[in-house]
């Protein structure tokens, strides 16, 4: 690539390459554990401004891809942790696995910027241009390859009041909201200097500081008690053998504490495969399970084989430990529940490094509705099912969510505070609350606008027990899904469009 100095930035190539790392891990610093949502607005400014301001498509696709490798490579450090889990056989891969994440995801960041370059020339319209074509492209990377709407760039306005405007627009328009308010501010600085390009900037600032819709109603004095089991189990130990007795009378030990406050629970639920034993050999933990819960329904997470076919799965057991309905997951983890190309993966001896079961889980008939009679209709999300908000619309609407996960894979620092926010999305975008088991952690009771109700720390055993949250009636997103966001998305870029040519030389 050229080593040209960009018009609007008067970098060289690797100074420019270096500052767009840089504006990506700092917009990163706003994604838990570090939550420092205000510095994302700013930081892709600047991401934007270096796009815009390239003087050649190649430069600005490596701008992206460079300000792409920052973002992903520190918001999703946390890849390296399960093969770390058996360090000897997998360790060596951790390194591998976090260059081919970051550098693959950032493509569609590079995609999006070869887009603007081609469209529109540098300057304040192919900011604008930029901005409604990376949103295009996020939408593409949570579709594409099964999809992994993991760290969106609108994630970052998950702590902040912003949350609560995903009920209106969902998590593309938040992302969208976002880089408009970023690239109004880079287009601004490239057309008329910093005077004026921190007004935006206080724009977004101030939507992230001021409330804009009530809180959640509080729930009923009679209201379902759920009494949600953190069982703590280490995932280097989670099936020793030795070890899984021991989990198992700790999770009914827990269970069986005596009622709180609010008195006995109404229901009792367990991490994702925290049932030891395959289903169909389970009736003499089932009956203990029901036994410790005082004879009320309890939803575990288990394993199963449904024919040959191994499958993650969500049990309900009513009050006499039978099983009433079981959910299987439908969307499994590639590389880590399933390998792609299976049979040939089988012929090489490869396996999903969290596959439990030989031959790798697979996936069940699609999204489903758990009937818990009086206590509603609850949407089952088992882990990695909970960072996709378009499941939910394949079923008829719930009154909550249950989420159970093992969040152990990942370590305790960053990985399992995302994947709660993300069911906080879920509970805002839908205005339903979730219910969140994890076996390490973090479990929690989440409210129809989001926000935490109740939750247990990371790495400790324990019992939340909490009123089920009052659903709210369907939001804007619940009825539309995606569509505005595309539409304005698709807007935004038109509107670019119009603007570089109104300044494009005649």
């Amino acid at each position: 690539m050229s080593d040209a100095e960009a018009p609007a930035t008067g970098l060289g190539t690797w100074q420019g390459r270096a500052l767009a790392i840089v504006a990506g891990g700092v917009a990163a610093l706003a994604l838990p554990p570090f939550g420092a949502w205000y510095a994302v607005f700013p930081a892709f400014a600047l991401i934007i401004m270096l796009v815009a301001g390239a003087p050649e498509s190649r430069r600005a696709v490596s701008l992206a891809w460079w300000a792409g490798v920052g973002w992903f490579g520190l918001s999703m450090h946390w890849i390296v942790q399960p093969f770390f889990v058996d360090a000897v056989a997998t360790g060596w891969m951790a390194p591998f696995a976090l260059i081919l994440l970051a550098g693959g995801l950032s493509l569609f960041w590079a995609l999006a910027a070869w887009g603007a370059a081609r469209m529109a020339p540098s300057g304040s319209g192919r900011a604008l241009v930029f901005a409604g074509l990376l949103t295009l492209s996020e939408a593409l990377r949570g579709r594409a390859f099964t999809g992994l709407p993991w760290a969106q760039p609108g994630h970052a306005l998950i702590g902040s009041e912003a949350l609560t405007l995903a009920a209106l627009v969902g998590p593309l328009g938040l992302t969208l909201l976002l880089l408009c308010v970023a690239a109004a501010s880079a287009a601004l600085y490239m057309a008329k200097g910093p005077a004026l390009a921190g007004l935006p900037l206080a724009a977004g600032l101030a939507l992230g500081l001021v409330p804009n819709a009530p809180p959640a109603p509080m729930p009923a004095e009679d209201a379902a008690i759920l009494r949600v089991v953190q069982i703590n189990a280490p995932q280097h130990l989670k099936w020793q053998p030795e070890m899984i007795p021991v989990f198992f009378d700790r999770a009914l030990g827990l269970t069986g504490s005596d009622p709180g406050p609010l008195g006995a629970p109404d229901l009792v639920v367990w991490p994702e495969t925290s049932l030891p034993e395959i289903l169909s050999r389970s009736e003499t933990a089932r009956a203990m399970i029901s036994d410790a819960a005082g004879s009320v329904p309890v939803i575990v997470g288990g394993q199963r084989y449904a024919g040959i076919e191994p499958r993650n799965t969500l049990v309900l057991l009513d009050g006499r430990g039978e099983i009433a309905q079981i959910y299987d997951k439908h969307h499994l983890v590639p590389f880590g529940e399933y390998l792609p190309l299976r049979a040939q993966a089988d012929a090489l001896g490869l396996r999903g490094i969290a596959q439990q079961l030989s031959g790798g889980y697979r996936p069940g008939d699609g999204p489903a509705i758990v009937d818990l009679g009086p206590l509603g209709r609850a949407f089952p999300m088992i882990c990695y099912e909970a960072i996709f908000p378009r499941h939910i619309r394949q079923v008829a609407r719930p009154d909550y969510m249950v989420n159970i996960t093992n969040d152990a894979w990942f370590g305790s620092f960053a990985m399992p505070f995302q994947h709660l926010a993300l069911a906080q999305l879920r509970a805002a975008e839908q205005g339903l609350p979730v219910i969140r088991a994890a076996n390490t952690g973090v479990s929690a009771v989440i409210d129809a606008r989001g926000r935490i109700v109740e939750a247990l720390p990371m790495d400790v055993q324990g019992i939340l027990d909490a009123r089920l949250p009052v659903a709210l009636p369907p939001t804007i997103y619940a009825r539309t899904g995606d569509i505005s966001a595309l539409i304005a998305a698709i807007f935004v870029t038109c509107g670019g469009l119009a603007v570089a040519r109104r300044r494009a030389p005649h």
